[in-house]
């Protein structure tokens, strides 16, 4: 993965997002990584595989739930108990 510094990434805007609609780029400030530059493309590509991810430990969650006698009138009843 190329890595610029925040410096270079600024003075060198154009070569910067050039490099990052081909690969990730690293971008450091005082030695450390604070971020890391994707093309639209790819991030896109990470937001639909990460919502996916949730929707389907979301699932897994409520299977369980209902296998363990969960219903929605038990969870409004917790959720409304404020001891």
């Amino acid at each position: 993965m190329q890595t610029y510094t925040a410096n270079e990434a600024k003075t060198r805007f154009g070569e910067f997002l050039d490099r990052a609609q081909r690969a990730p780029v690293r971008v450091l400030r005082h030695d450390r990584v604070v971020g890391v530059m994707v093309s639209a493309e790819d991030y896109e590509a990470m937001r639909a595989f990460y919502a996916d991810r949730l929707r389907h430990t979301l699932d897994e969650a409520a299977a369980v739930a209902a296998g363990a006698g969960l219903t929605e009138a038990t969870l409004d009843a917790l959720l409304a108990d404020e001891s």
